[in-house]
C-alpha cells in the first residue's frame, strides 16, 4: 500500500489550497480511516483531520475547524484536504496516513502504518 500527497505550495495569508492523497491500486480509501497530519518546524507532528469509514464521521483539530474540510473520492481513490483562510501557523509539512487494519479515526500517529512522503504548505506574505 502506498499513499502519495500533492498540492502543497507557498500561499499568502488568507489563501486556500487543496491537498490530495492518492492511494495505490488495491487499497480502497473508502474502506479505511484516512487521516491528515502535519508537522511544523520544531514542533511535534499533530493530527489535523480524519475521515472514518465505519460511521463516516470526520474529525478536525480545534485550530482548523471551520477552515479545513476533508473529503474522499472513491472513483479517484483519493482523499482531499481543503485548506481555507490559511494563516502562517498552518505552515507545515502535511502527511496523509492510513492503516489497513483501521476503520475508525485515531489521533495517534503510531496507530497508522502507511504514510506518504509529505507535501509542504507555506503560508507567508
Amino acid at each position: 500500500v502506498q499513499v502519495v500527497e500533492s498540492g502543497g505550495d507557498l500561499v499568502q495569508p488568507g489563501g486556500s489550497l487543496t491537498l490530495s492523497c492518492a492511494a495505490s491500486s488495491g487499497f480502497t480509501v473508502d474502506y479505511y480511516a484516512m487521516s491528515w497530519f502535519r508537522q511544523a518546524p520544531g514542533k511535534e507532528r499533530e493530527a489535523v483531520s480524519c475521515i472514518s469509514t465505519y460511521d463516516g464521521s470526520v474529525y478536525y483539530v480545534d485550530s482548523v475547524k471551520g477552515r479545513f474540510t476533508i473529503s474522499r473520492d472513491k472513483a479517484k481513490n483519493s482523499v482531499y484536504l481543503q485548506l481555507n483562510s490559511l494563516t502562517p501557523d498552518d505552515t507545515a509539512v502535511y502527511y496523509c496516513a492510513t492503516d489497513a487494519r483501521r476503520y475508525i479515526c485515531s489521533g495517534r500517529d503510531d496507530d497508522y502504518d502507511t504514510w506518504g512522503q509529505g507535501t509542504q504548505v507555506t503560508v507567508s506574505s
